[in-house]
């Protein structure tokens, strides 16, 4: 009697494990199609590649990306919905890969690390860490971001203990320290929520930089309290390509994904696209990112 509860205590095991499995196996596409449904994830402070309009509804270059992806979907797909899901960047890795989301949109660095748990398109972007700092921050800092000559007064002091801001679950707050390197250990690296709470901690003195994607930078100073105060590192610390977070071991639809991306940056419309948020770096942006992409 025993034996037999067992074996069919097993056999339940399997047959939930071979149900599982094959959940987890089934392609995005199929899903799309059963469900009419694709589930677009986005982070809402990552202006300006994800974030919502005043209106509530989400909006920025990544997110066009993404669009264009699910108008390719739509034309495989007889009335397909799309559900715009804000996420934080922590979880929004750990969304793609349990399938609660089908596309994950944002400022996403791909590196070898992330793709231990979902896989990415091809490069929609292509930018590196630098800092944003107050034209008052301590003079070593400004030597070190923006390859600014210290003044005479500097050179005899050493440096003041100083706070440099990062974005909490961020890939920038990882290489902050060896930027920094032996020679300015009292800097204390401070964690924050949103890139929002650091520049606001930046305006108010209670950090002396903030360490963040470059080109995440230009836009958080354009909406600083003054942003005239400001400085924008030129020195770049790392190299952040960005791209389009989707489900591990789907060839089908990552291959949709990049074909998508590669016919957008062909466009005429695509020179619109990056004009629309990055302005006269536009042009620039558009030879980085045709050189960097994937042909036909």
């Amino acid at each position: 009697m025993l034996a037999n509860c067992m074996r069919r205590l097993i056999l339940a095991g399997i047959a939930l494990g071979l149900s599982a499995y094959a959940a987890t196996a089934a392609q995005t596409l199929d899903i799309v199609a059963q469900k009419g449904l694709i589930r677009i994830g986005y982070i809402n402070d990552e202006a300006p590649f994800s974030f919502k309009k005043k209106d509530g509804s989400p909006t920025g270059y990544a997110v066009d990306l993404c669009g264009k992806i699910a108008d390719a979907v739509g034309r495989k797909v007889t009335g397909l919905k799309r559900d715009y899901v804000e996420m934080t960047l922590a979880d929004g890795f750990n969304a793609v890969k349990d399938g609660r989301i089908d596309l994950l949109c944002g400022a996403l660095t791909i590196n070898l690390a992330r793709r231990q748990s979902v896989d990415f398109s091809q490069s929609i972007f292509l930018t590196g860490a630098s800092a944003l700092l107050r034209k008052d921050s301590p003079d070593y800092l400004m030597v070190l971001f923006l390859d600014k000559r210290p003044t005479l007064a500097s050179n005899k002091q050493a440096p003041a203990k100083s706070t440099i801001g990062v974005r909490s679950d961020t890939t920038t707050g990882a290489t902050l320290r060896e930027a920094l390197g032996p020679d300015v250990p009292q800097t204390r690296i401070e964690n924050f929520a949103t890139h929002q709470d650091g520049v606001a901690a930046l305006e108010s003195r209670k950090i002396d930089a903030y360490f963040a994607d470059r080109a995440l930078l230009f836009d958080l100073a354009s909406h600083a309290h003054k942003p005239s105060a400001l400085a924008i590192g030129n020195r770049l610390f790392t190299h952040e390509p960005y791209g389009i977070a989707l489900r591990q071991d789907d060839s089908a639809f990552r291959l949709l994904v990049d074909q998508t991306l590669t016919e957008t940056y062909q466009s005429d419309d695509f020179a619109k696209l990056l004009t629309t948020y990055f302005g006269e770096e536009g042009p620039i942006l558009r030879r980085e990112i045709m050189m960097q992409s994937i042909p036909q």
